[in-house]
């Protein structure tokens, strides 16, 4: 018999561990892996502000798969297969030391991300996997084959060269060729659209507190009165708007909501999660009797940035020689509000530059996750983002192509 000929095409994370993993698994079989790019891996280079956020120390399936907005209900069988310890496992198993940070985060113990890199590439080699930088894929077809030898599929390449193969795995990303590829083989593109990204929005409240950042805060995302989505966590003002981890969680749950909108909408900002309504009136009546001599402007009693404070105490009309005393209740009841369910409006979106992550791609109910065949085409394989799959920022995008990769690694080869 022939050898399998197995082609993988994308040179990222899901396309070197899916190569990595078939080679290790069957290796009789030719697998060989197509990269357009001269550098491979640039995503893993990037992430993690160049150190590489691995994965995330969560190893429970049934919790992890809460942080996936899209494809929560596919991974959960996937991860009681191949989950965060397993990807700890597999990479120690290379001498790969990790480490994981008060926030779960798991980053090389390097925290260079070129450790992460050289690793795939050795393991990749070590594996006997070919190597194709620089080798731009064209088209992607099904052969109309002679009975004898049924399924192959036949790629063109950018510079008019030709091959073919027994099974395709592809792992192209967000890239819209990939997407392409998929449709003309058969499958459903839900349509891509922006995942995990900052809010534009521009308010006299906001102004001068670039670099103001608070633990935690209650972003809520309202829907024609009730409420989409709500997210807690720690925020960063900054010269355009908000960012950190809490925005780029809410960006990737409101992900449709938002380019349905144009990334234009409201958005409810509660500045102290930590307090009730009415424990928070407590304690600002409380310091109405005790400080009443105080100015209500420089004298801030709840853990927000005294800038930030200022700001919204100007925002409800109170004066900057106002003093507690003097603080009616009306203005009091605009306060909390102001604290509590304050109204921003978002206008637009920028971009958070660790991540280009995508919502969309490949329909999961076209896909057996059990070994990442398509449903529709036999011999087509996927991993990685070219599924309609994308978790919250923290290592879980990477962990879902580390899964999906390598569960189709170790199917693919298999001989029917």
């Amino acid at each position: 018999m022939q050898p399998l000929k197995i082609v993988v095409i994308g040179g990222g994370a899901a396309g070197f561990f899916g190569a990595i993993t078939c080679a290790r698994t069957y290796p009789q079989a030719q697998v060989t892996l197509l990269e357009a790019s001269r550098q491979p891996l640039a995503k893993v280079r990037i992430s993690g502000g160049g150190r590489c956020n691995v994965t995330h120390a969560c190893f429970d399936p049934a919790l992890l798969v809460q942080a996936y907005p899209r494809g929560s209900k596919a991974l959960r069988g996937a991860f009681t297969r191949f989950q965060p310890k397993d990807t700890v496992a597999w990479f120690e198993a290379q001498g790969i030391q990790l480490k994981t940070e008060a926030d779960g985060r798991i980053f090389p113990v390097t925290d260079s991300s070129e450790t992460i890199v050289e690793c795939l590439f050795q393991a990749a080699k070590a594996a006997g996997v070919k190597l194709c930088t620089s080798t731009a894929v064209k088209s992607v077809s099904r052969q109309l084959p002679p009975q004898s030898n049924p399924g192959k599929f036949d790629i063109v390449l950018k510079n008019g060269d030709k091959l073919d193969c027994d099974r395709l795995l592809l792992t192209t990303g967000s890239n819209p060729l990939g997407y392409r590829w998929a449709e003309n083989l058969g499958h459903t593109i839900e349509s891509p659209v922006p995942s995990l990204f900052t809010f534009n929005i521009r308010d006299s409240r906001l102004q001068d507190l670039p670099g103001v950042s608070l633990k935690e805060v209650r972003l809520r995302l309202p829907d024609a009165g009730k409420t989409l989505r709500e997210e807690t966590g720690s925020l960063l003002i900054t010269h355009w708007g908000l960012s950190g981890p809490v925005v780029l969680k809410l960006s990737a749950w409101g992900a449709r909501f938002l380019q349905e909108h144009h990334y234009q909408t409201r958005l409810i900002v509660n500045w102290l999660p930590q307090y009730k309504q009415e424990s928070l009136r407590e304690l600002l009546l409380k310091v109405k009797s005790q400080l009443s001599r105080r100015l209500i402007i420089s004298s801030c009693p709840v853990p927000i940035s005294k800038r930030l404070w200022a700001n919204l105490i100007t925002a409800v009309g109170i004066e900057e020689q106002q003093r507690w005393a003097q603080l009616s209740k009306g203005s009091l009841n605009q306060l909390i509000q102001e604290l509590t369910q304050g109204v921003y409006l978002i206008k637009g979106k920028g971009i958070f530059k660790e991540e280009f992550v995508t919502c969309g791609g490949v329909s999961l109910k076209e896909v057996n996750f059990k070994t990442m065949e398509s449903r529709l085409c036999s011999g087509l394989y996927f991993a990685g983002e070219i599924l309609d799959i994308d978790g919250i920022t923290g290592g879980f995008n990477f962990q879902s192509a580390w899964t999906t990769a390598w569960i189709a690694g170790l199917a693919i080869g298999e001989i029917n």
